[in-house]
């Protein structure tokens, strides 16, 4: 999540406090560390042998539970070795890490959220990837996300992206075989459920709120769009393309085809009574949904990638990981990061989390590619981006949340939500 990965997976910090507190962290640093974001101190070799020593690692939410498991194989590997795993909360982990970092009393190896990523190494708290863990099979959207001003801190651990879920059995039932490919398809899609399968709503769609950017913005991307330039120095959100791709998300909810105001925690039973057929969302949905539909409820409902305007894009999420500045076990440290980094781990890791491998070659093994849902997520992942790799993104984002909720639930007009948070945006400033 964090980028992570999923919209309840992260912790977004707005406002002038954390602006503050963005100024304050860079100031401090970490006793150790080098200025300029870690690119003056060279990524040096990792030691040869095994590791040994102590290592404090941090993870997230359901990772941080299962990830003593899939450490058995490292610590009889390297039997000297002693890894103790703390489990942080999603809700508070940015803070949690920020507050670190100040302190000095950071992880030797933590799970990062991908929009963390620039932030941290602005804050002088992360290693670059030393050469010996090769970085050329990674997704590129994934790699983006470890990459600052050219250089690869830490690596991709885990990745996800979004596509349609859709109640096959009842698109059939609206005269409809095969999934829509563009916008226009999708919307008849959704009218279609409406009209001639009994569909409370067509689409369900987040109306705003934290996290709605993630949807919003494949949709800007596919019209040829952006929010920031190529640089990623100057943000630029208030662009036709831009506004384009918001007033149609905009038209699911002016059209009554999507609830500008849905329940909390009701997708999944929603998919299975029928009364809203059709969501975007990541691969843990497939278990959800499977979950609360029962027996045979997975041959009634299929997923297709996002359909587009000009390319096909979605969002890239998932978490990487990153080895702090002023470790005492920094060979240790790579050596763990290095072994989760190949591609039998990332494959054990999926059978373990579900959470799909970062490595392409992870995506050969038969556990993941005989699942042809699965095969939707990969066909996706080849075009997915990550968000921008900006070190304020947390901050913009939320601002642009809201923006986006006052398009979707007051008609705001898209021009105008736009130019408010490109205001907003530079006001805040990229953080670099």
């Amino acid at each position: 999540m964090s980028l992570t990965a999923r919209p309840t997976r992260r912790s977004v910090t707005a406002g002038l406090g954390a602006a503050a507190t963005l100024g304050l962290l860079a100031a401090c640093g970490r006793p150790d560390a080098e200025p300029g974001g870690g690119t003056a101190a060279s990524a040096e070799p990792i030691a040869e042998g095994a590791a040994t020593g102590s290592l404090t690692v941090w993870a997230m939410g359901a990772e941080g539970e299962k990830l003593p498991e899939l450490l058995k194989g490292f610590q009889e590997q390297n039997p000297e070795v002693t890894v103790e795993v703390t489990p942080v909360p999603w809700d508070s982990a940015h803070d949690k890490f920020t507050s670190a970092i100040a302190a000095g009393t950071a992880p030797d190896v933590a799970q990062v959220g991908s929009t963390w990523m620039a932030e941290f190494v602005g804050l002088d708290a992360l290693e670059p990837t030393p050469s010996e863990i090769a970085t050329d099979d990674y997704f590129a959207g994934a790699l983006d996300s470890v990459t600052v001003d050219e250089t690869v801190y830490g690596v991709p651990w885990y990745v996800e992206t979004r596509v349609v879920f859709y109640r096959k059995d009842l698109a059939e039932k609206a005269g409809i075989t095969e999934p829509p490919t563009d916008w226009d398809g999708l919307v008849a899609l959704a009218q279609a459920y409406q009209e001639q399968a009994g569909a409370t709503w067509g689409i369900s769609l987040q109306p705003g709120g934290t996290g709605s950017w993630q949807t919003v913005m494949p949709l800007i991307w596919s019209n040829g769009g952006n929010v920031v330039d190529e640089a990623g120095g100057a943000f630029t959100f208030d662009s036709p393309r831009n506004e384009e791709a918001l007033a149609y998300y905009q038209s699911y909810f002016t059209d009554g085809i999507a609830n500008p105001a849905p329940a909390d925690g009701t997708t999944e039973q929603d998919f299975v009574s029928g009364a809203v057929p059709m969501f975007i969302s990541g691969p843990w949905m497939m278990s959800a949904v499977e979950a609360v539909g029962g027996e045979g409820f997975a041959d009634k409902y299929g997923v297709f990638t996002m359909p587009v305007k000009e390319s096909g894009s979605s969002f890239l999420g998932g978490a990487n990981l990153g080895v702090f500045q002023g470790t005492e076990n920094r060979d240790a440290a790579w050596k763990l990061v290095q072994y989760l980094s190949t591609p039998e781990v990332q494959v054990e890791w999926f059978a373990q989390s579900t959470d799909l491998p970062a490595l392409q070659q992870g995506w050969e093994d038969e556990s993941v590619a005989s699942n042809e849902k699965f095969e939707v997520f990969r066909a996706q992942l080849d075009t997915a981006i990550a968000p921008p790799v900006v070190a304020s993104w947390e901050q913009v984002a939320a601002s642009f949340d809201a923006q986006i909720e006052e398009v979707c639930k007051n008609d705001l007009a898209p021009a105008e939500a736009l130019a408010a948070t490109q205001s907003e945006a530079q006001g805040i400033g990229t953080g670099a």
